[in-house]
């Protein structure tokens, strides 16, 4: 009779041992999940915390495709994980994919949230695992629908104005597409972390579109006019992420004295030219994308 208030608490502990012992590494998990800052820049070098920071990192282009699909989603957190052992602290990855299989955006202003919650998924494990992630927001090529998806959009709908795929750059309803795209995209609250990507330290920096060309106008105008309207309205809504094009590093008209450092002649028959574009007023940084074994 004496040890009987002893029993409730017993029983409390017990259930309490329970919890710890089957969630216990989660909780921990949760607990040790590193702060970020942002990353910001001075003059010529990547600052954190008012100290230089040096990064060095990989491509996973395909992490949110992936993280779609019950059967491969994990793979995204031992790739990061692996990164992350190796020391390694910025990974490239796509934030788009517009039309076709897995798409995030179906059509114009329309989402698949399903796709979007992959994509908060690789943000979430990013941050887990103190991984900074550099997204790229279109693609020039025709791979996860890319201008070429664009253009088909607005070709349909009987408001473009031309099938070229570089009225990606100078259709202005192909620009409302876009810059749809971007609002949403920026101001999405991650459904795990409850974050807007906008205000998320683990988002290195956003890079504008992967090795941009614009055959129809080699004097780079085009390209450039785009750069800049596209960057201005990014950081309208964005002010804390760090911005890049995604050139591929040749140059154009603008730089006669470097033309000759191009692989060859049809290198500077692009439209983009790596000085030109990477002085876009909001640009932050430059990148190079370089493939040296076919140049």
């Amino acid at each position: 009779m004496g040890n009987g208030p002893l029993i409730p608490i017993l029983g409390f502990l017990t259930c309490v041992a329970f919890i710890y012992l089957s969630f216990g590494d989660l909780w921990f998990d949760y607990k040790r999940e590193p702060e970020l800052g942002f990353v910001s820049r001075n003059g010529t070098q990547f600052v954190l915390d008012g100290k230089p920071l040096y990064v060095n990192g990989w491509n996973s282009y395909w992490f949110m495709d992936h993280a779609v699909n019950d059967h491969s989603r994990h793979r995204v957190g031992v790739m990061l994980e692996a990164g992350s052992k190796m020391g390694l602290t910025v990974c490239r990855t796509w934030a788009f994919n517009d039309g076709g299989y897995n798409a995030l955006q179906i059509s114009p202003g329309r989402f698949d949230e399903r796709v979007f919650k992959a994509l908060d998924h690789v943000i979430a494990e990013a941050k887990r695992h103190g991984v900074r992630l550099l997204l790229s927001l279109v693609n020039n090529l025709q791979a996860y629908g890319g201008k070429t998806q664009y253009v088909n959009w607005a070709w349909q709908e009987g408001v473009g104005l031309s099938s070229s795929n570089d009225s990606f750059f100078f259709d202005p309803s192909i620009r409302r597409y876009f810059k749809n795209y971007l609002t949403v995209l920026l101001t999405r609250k991650n459904s795990i972390t409850g974050i807007e990507y906008r205000n998320d330290p683990t988002i290195f920096a956003w890079e504008l579109i992967n090795e941009p060309r614009c055959f129809t106008d080699i004097s780079g105008d085009t390209l450039q006019d785009w750069i800049n309207e596209m960057t201005a309205f990014i950081k309208s809504i964005d002010k804390k992420h760090l911005l890049t094009v995604g050139l591929e590093g040749f140059y154009g008209p603008k730089s006669p004295k470097r033309l000759t450092v191009n692989p060859e002649k049809w290198a500077s028959e692009l439209g983009s030219d790596f000085v030109r574009n990477s002085e876009s007023p909001n640009i932050d940084f430059a990148s190079v994308h370089i493939y040296p074994d076919h140049w």
